[in-house]
């Protein structure tokens, strides 16, 4: 099994995310080849809580320019992660 930190590489914190939070739901950037098992085992290895369920979404790059130079941003990974009504809330999302 891979490292769960290689795995999970930030949360994604927005309004929206904050607003999931009350229904225990939390969104992380993930490792773009990471299936839905893996984030699941990553996240109750990292905090030690029980995960219900794990939606994911792939964000395609936009297109950007700077100057006359065109380019895209990387492609990266979403997931949704809810979790159990037993389980305590992640701790270092409280603040928000």
């Amino acid at each position: 099994m891979k490292d769960p930190r290689d795995i999970i590489k930030r949360p994604v914190i927005t309004e929206r995310t904050a607003e999931y939070m009350n229904e225990l739901k939390y969104v992380f950037e993930v490792e773009i080849r990471a299936n839905k098992t893996e984030i699941k085992q990553a996240i109750e290895a990292i905090f030690n809580v029980k995960v219900s369920n794990v939606n994911t979404l792939r964000v395609p790059g936009k297109p950007k320019r700077y100057g006359r130079h065109f380019g895209y941003t990387p492609e990266w990974k979403k997931a949704f992660v809810t979790l159990t009504p037993d389980s305590k809330p992640l701790e270092f999302f409280e603040s928000v």
